[in-house]
């Protein structure tokens, strides 16, 4: 029984640490994509696990920059397949090793640990994508205020632009090349930066439906937006203190765990062999969990 749970949690690292096969590398490096989605329904994305919800695909239309006239792609999510099936094959491991109460406690770890990664995955995208809104934005105005027609300055904006921003003004060019909205072609629901970009699109949508300067309110809305990027990045700084507290405050059980391990009381005996143990160990951990979650809502709930 040792060994079998050995080998599993030797293959579960192996999965862990697993590259992506040679194969793929170098067909997202050829700089080919994914063939675009048929128009009037959502993507097909049945298949995908809850953990991959709402992550870029790696090759859709927007999934390399232009860097000196090179398509660098982009890195492979953290969250894959691999590490999940790594996940399960520790669970089963803790499971086959010290018991049921192990291997639950195990899982509540793994998903928290999952779940935390894919929101700072979230962050650094809407980040990024934000910084590229703005460059893209400002491109848009200088083509405007020389005289450019909006649909004109949208597709200038898409081909110096970059990711999800480079993605939107293009969508909103074509809509307006073929007679639509170009605002609704800057709506993008499913984008780490939909709620910037939703502004825009506000913005846009006035001018086409009041006649106003195009150019002026879209340089309000680059300043609103610059003004909102540098508050959540000092507010996001201000909370690192809170939630580096909120963390060690989660590992303070283990460390207590080692301590009675020095000082002979063998706690993981009383949380393993016992019946009140095998209560307390995932109870534990699943209040440890919740303590680090509740901390990302309350500090997250104060950025905008």
């Amino acid at each position: 029984m040792v060994d079998m749970s050995t080998g599993l949690a030797c293959l579960a690292l192996a999965l862990l640490l697993l590259p992506p096969a040679a194969a793929r590398r170098r067909f997202a490096s050829s700089g080919i994509r994914r063939a675009p989605q048929p128009t009037g329904g959502s993507p097909t994305n049945t298949g995908s696990p809850w953990w991959t919800a709402g992550a870029t695909p790696l090759l859709t239309g927007d999934s390399s920059r232009r860097a000196g006239g090179r398509s660098v792609p982009r890195r492979w999510p953290l969250l894959s397949a691999h590490r999940a099936e790594a996940t399960c094959l520790l669970a089963t491991a803790a499971a086959t090793l010290l018991g049921a109460s192990a291997a639950i406690a195990t899982g509540i770890l793994a998903c928290t640990i999952l779940i935390r990664i894919r929101r700072s995955r979230t962050d650094r995208a809407r980040e990024t994508g934000s910084a590229d809104l703005l460059d893209a934005l400002e491109l848009v105005i200088a083509e405007l205020q020389v005289g450019a027609h909006p649909g004109a300055a949208a597709e200038s904006a898409a081909t110096d632009a970059r990711g999800e921003a480079a993605t939107a003004f293009a969508v909103a060019a074509a809509r307006g090349k073929l007679g639509g909205s170009a605002a609704d072609g800057l709506e993008r629901p499913t984008s780490p930066i939909a709620p910037e970009l939703a502004r825009i699109a506000t913005a846009w949508r006035i001018a086409e439906e009041h006649g106003l300067a195009l150019a002026e309110l879209l340089t309000a809305a680059r300043t609103d937006l610059h003004a909102r990027q540098r508050f959540r990045s000092r507010t996001t700084a201000a909370l690192a203190g809170a939630r580096a507290t909120a963390t060690v405050l989660a590992a303070l059980p283990i460390l207590g765990i080692a301590l009675g391990h020095l000082m002979g009381a063998a706690p993981l005996r009383v949380l393993l062999g016992t019946g009140t143990g095998t209560l307390l160990l995932p109870l534990g951990a699943t209040f440890a969990c919740a303590g680090l979650l509740w901390t990302d809502a309350i500090t997250r709930s104060v950025l905008p």
